[in-house]
């Protein structure tokens, strides 16, 4: 009868989806890789501090110890992405909050973004905040600070797109560099992500490195010069696209998290032409493709320590992509600082290796991997190959629903049919 086909039909369809989705996650789990893999070296006494951005409001700081156990973590913010452990063992972070009453020019309760300090001993507690109320989260969080040796804070501003000095004591910037200057400037730089300036690091006396995300530029800025190096003037998301994090080497080496292009390279310049060209390319670890790395640091030892943000692992590599350690870390961790080293410079690898090869994005499917990456803590071995499962097996189980409510109708109707007769 027409009823127990569709009974058939739509019960085959239901349990078809439960099945694909089962298989395809519960395969992927058992044959993922352990990303947790500690340091061979058992003398080992550093620490790895980790700002992690978490999905929502998830945001968090870490230390682990070289086994990769954490040793203390604090949360209390939407966010942290920078983290370095000062002289005094103080940890600096910045970070971004809701909830604030003090908002300025903005209506209460705002979001506020700075630098937060924090004791990690005995129990890690916030012992200092400095911030600002900004207009949104998302298009003005501070990315990066740091302490320079005069005992002022250098910030890397997403709210107007500027890089200054902040002296504690007097309240008042010391120096700003403003982005207008040298980038043509819309009409609200707080109504729009406009460049995304997310990183700055002092690499001499008044001299600045300069991360411009959404031009895929990285500039360097002298006091009373301003701008006097662009690397990748070309704006070429071949060399760089969307970076963070880049670490000053040498006069012409620069290491770069080349964020949207999934991979870790290290840019030469060539001193006939001035050109930056790729030098040192990595585009996975331990096997597994490295995704939306945003941190890279070369180490004294002269390993790379690399932050692979969705991935949800910091690891550490030699210059032959030969796996040192893997840390899991909690979802989306946005920078990590080997202690007692911070981002001291390391030393430029020669050659022109190429390790590993990127991944290929699916139309639709890596879009919306990605998003769910920022909603939800997802295990690093989901792939657009699970939403591809789950995309099929929601049509099933709508296609089977439908059969299964069809065949009930009908084999009611086929009753009181029966009944009447």
């Amino acid at each position: 009868m027409k009823f127990r086909s569709d009974f058939r039909d739509g019960l085959f369809l239901v349990v078809f989806g439960v099945l694909l989705v089962g298989l395809a996650f519960g395969a992927s789990w058992a044959l993922a890789p352990n990303t947790s893999v500690p340091t061979s070296d058992s003398n080992a006494t550093t620490t790895t501090l980790v700002g992690v951005q978490g999905p929502g409001w998830g945001g968090s700081v870490v230390e682990l110890d070289s086994n990769g156990t954490a040793m203390w973590r604090i949360g209390n913010a939407i966010s942290y992405q920078d983290v370095s452990m000062l002289d005094n063992g103080t940890v600096l972070a910045t970070h971004a909050d809701g909830n604030y009453q003090r908002c300025g020019q903005f209506p209460a309760p705002c979001k506020r973004t700075g630098v937060r300090f924090i004791d990690p001993d005995p129990n890690p507690k916030i012992v200092g905040e400095w911030s600002y109320p900004v207009r949104t989260r998302k298009d003005s969080e501070i990315h990066d600070a740091e302490m320079t040796p005069s005992g002022e804070l250098l910030v890397a501003d997403m709210e107007y797109e500027s890089i200054y000095t902040y002296n504690f004591s007097t309240g008042e910037r010391s120096w700003t560099w403003n982005a207008s200057q040298y980038y043509d400037e819309p009409p609200d730089p707080t109504r729009t992500d406009w460049l995304h300036i997310n990183d700055v690091d002092r690499i001499g006396d008044g001299r600045y490195l300069v991360s411009v995300r959404n031009t895929n530029q990285l500039l360097v800025i002298e006091r009373g010069e301003g701008v006097v190096e662009v690397i990748n003037e070309d704006r070429d998301p071949d060399v760089l696209n969307e970076q963070h994090n880049p670490q000053w080497l040498s006069e012409r080496a620069v290491l770069v998290a080349d964020s949207e292009n999934d991979r870790v390279v290290e840019l030469h310049k060539n001193e006939s032409t001035g050109r930056w060209n790729v030098a040192w390319t990595v585009y996975a670890a331990q096997g597994v493709a490295l995704d939306w790395p945003r941190d890279a640091d070369r180490l004294p030892n002269g390993n790379t320590l690399i932050t692979d943000s969705r991935n949800n692992r910091v690891v550490e590599i030699t210059q032959n992509g030969s796996l040192v350690a893997s840390y899991q870390v909690a979802a989306l961790p946005y920078e990590a600082d080997r202690v007692p080293f911070g981002e001291s410079a390391g030393q430029p690898y020669d050659g022109n290796d190429i390790l590993g090869h990127g991944g290929t994005d699916i139309p639709l499917l890596t879009a919306l991997l990605t998003g769910a990456y920022h909603v939800v803590p997802l295990p690093f071995w989901v792939t657009e190959l699970h939403v591809l499962a789950i995309l099929v097996a929601v049509g099933c189980w709508i296609v089977g629903g439908v059969l299964l409510l069809k065949s009930r109708f009908t084999g009611e109707q086929n009753s009181q049919i029966s009944r009447i007769r």
